[in-house]
């Protein structure tokens, strides 16, 4: 199996995520994927979940808070904002509150609570995950490709689904109950319908859009992740527990892609002896991680002589992922 042969098996997947450690390659591959994708005819967006994004430094191109920015044909970027995203939020919370309740102005007790809840570290994640929510129910490319965080914090968007879904379904379930409540009053004192809650409103759009993303991270037909990892120790045992954790929460884990695998043409030439040595060490690892992943290795990308940014260099790191 290799990342072409995946692609061309799996003709309905439209969704692909790569995860691993910080510092291996999602960024990278995420670009690289995008790339080769639109240059075969297809409507491309790649994004970024991370905070620390940088798309912006690959592309060699200003997109950070940009919005879809269109990078070559078929192939557009973004990079969320997430500090204008939880402005925004504010500024829909307060116009809501003044809209249920008819006041002039939010109470101050009601506002110095948002400014303390959008300093929280919390709040820059959850800004992040509702506007990636906001790009998937809109629609109108054929490939989403997420460039995901570290693995710590992708499992924290992956658990994040549910654990709203959850709390929205004890909230909703209540509220219809004191609707229901609210209308025998209603009717038994004849007095006329009970409004319509817009509360209760919100939750259930809030809750339908929650559940259309997260349906996304566990797709089977159309959704495919990727681990990113390297020749290490420390990186192999780190992505086996991720892959375990992962699984729990059913993502379709479809492969596995070893970066920056030092040529073994290298090992006959007169080399520096620290290289020698690494060499032989991955030789080790690279059988470490064949017997661990055997054929779910889908790739083995060499190790480049400077880092992936700007067009040529992509389109240099899609052809070793995908062929010329």
């Amino acid at each position: 199996m290799s990342l072409v042969r995946f692609f061309d098996d799996h003709p309905n997947v439209r969704y692909i995520m790569y995860g691993g450690k910080g510092g291996l390659g999602k960024t990278t591959f995420s670009a690289a994927t995008a790339y080769y994708l639109a240059r075969k005819g297809f409507k491309v967006l790649v994004f970024s979940v991370d905070p620390q994004a940088s798309l912006s430094d690959i592309f060699q191109r200003n997109i950070f808070g940009q919005g879809e920015v269109e990078i070559a044909p078929n192939l557009y970027a973004c990079e969320i904002d997430a500090d204008r995203r939880i402005r925004e939020y504010q500024d829909e919370i307060r116009r809501k509150i003044l809209d249920m309740y008819g006041l002039d102005e939010v109470p101050s007790e009601i506002e110095e609570y948002m400014q303390a809840a959008a300093a929280e570290p919390a709040m820059e994640e959850s800004a992040i995950f509702d506007e990636v929510v906001n790009i998937v129910v809109k629609g109108g490319y054929d490939y989403y490709i997420y460039d995901l965080v570290p693995l710590g914090h992708a499992l924290y968007y992956l658990s994040m689904a549910s654990v709203y879904d959850v709390w929205i379904d004890k909230i909703t379930d209540l509220r219809q109950k004191m609707r229901e409540y609210d209308s025998v009053m209603a009717t038994l004192s004849r007095q006329k319908e009970v409004p319509e809650d817009q509360i209760l409103n919100e939750l259930l759009y809030i809750k339908e859009r929650i559940n259309k993303s997260s349906a996304v991270l566990t797709d089977r037909e159309r959704t495919a992740f990727f681990f990113v990892l390297t020749p290490e120790q420390m990186v192999i045992l780190d992505t086996q527990a991720a892959a375990r954790l992962f699984s729990r929460f059913k993502v379709p884990i479809r492969g596995y892609i070893v970066n920056r695998v030092v040529p073994e043409t290298l090992y006959d030439e007169a080399i520096p002896e620290y290289l020698r040595h690494r060499i032989e060490m991955q030789r080790g690892f690279l059988r470490q991680i064949e017997r661990e992943f055997g054929a779910s290795v889908l790739a083995n990308i060499p190790e480049f002589e400077r880092d992936i940014t700007g067009m040529e260099m992509i389109a240099r790191m899609a052809e070793a992922m995908f062929g010329g």
